[in-house]
């Protein structure tokens, strides 16, 4: 039951490796060529690919029963690395796992992703870019789910006195989450079958009480 994390090596991407590492799941990382892990992760069952080689993309994620995709378009001056990463490298992930027979996806997406009025759009039309990757995987076929964190924070301090803010598409327009709060929603939604076909976006706030995600996702059932 391996778990294959795309981005890895990223400031999410570690972060979601190492909730999975300490619920004791099997898991695959899957880097860019010269990224490197924190200490805690050095023993992990890692493989470089290059995103756009499906052959090796079919070899890294081979054995995997579900992958969760936590690339993203480093900034940078080159404007068209988030069409290459956010839009074609989820699109090629996607269709590797439809050949591969990996039915469950999470994406890790964007807070407005398909936005156009967006100061995020300066850079490369970022949001725009990561709709489509979105879109690639929401008509796959595949049991998918997709994230879509606020403003992302390194703090790791105090996270269990902070619950997460969790609304449907296009509610949320702002506010910030810490990234371990995001990987421990992505590590959630893997193991909540409510969460398939869901965009679920997230912030969080310590004024916010802890609710489940399994507990939020029976609220919206009962108010679809």
């Amino acid at each position: 039951m391996t778990v294959a994390i795309s981005g890895a090596s990223g400031r999410t991407g570690y972060r979601i490796a190492e909730e999975l590492l300490a619920a004791d799941q099997p898991m695959r990382l899957l880097l860019r060529s010269g990224s490197q892990l924190p200490s805690s992760l050095q023993q992990a069952d890692s493989r470089c690919v290059d995103l756009s080689d499906a052959k090796a993309l079919d070899t890294a994620l081979s054995g995997c029963c579900s992958l969760v995709i936590a690339t993203g378009a480093r900034p940078s001056i080159d404007l068209s690395g988030p069409a290459r990463v956010d839009a074609f490298g989820v699109q090629r992930q996607v269709h590797a796992a439809e050949r591969l027979g990996i039915k469950r996806v999470v994406l890790v997406s964007s807070l407005c992703a398909g936005r156009w009025r967006h100061p995020l759009n300066l850079f490369g039309l970022i949001l725009i870019w990561k709709r489509i990757g979105e879109r690639a995987l929401e008509s796959s076929g595949l049991d998918w789910t997709v994230i879509r964190p606020g403003g992302l924070s390194e703090r790791e301090d105090d996270l269990e006195q902070e619950g997460i803010v969790y609304s449907k598409a296009d509610q949320q327009e702002s506010n910030s989450i810490p990234r371990r709060l995001v990987a421990r929603c992505c590590v959630e939604a893997l193991s909540t079958p409510a969460s398939i076909g869901r965009i679920i976006e997230i912030t969080s706030s310590r004024d916010q009480p802890n609710v489940a995600l399994t507990e939020v996702l029976r609220q919206w059932s009962q108010a679809d």
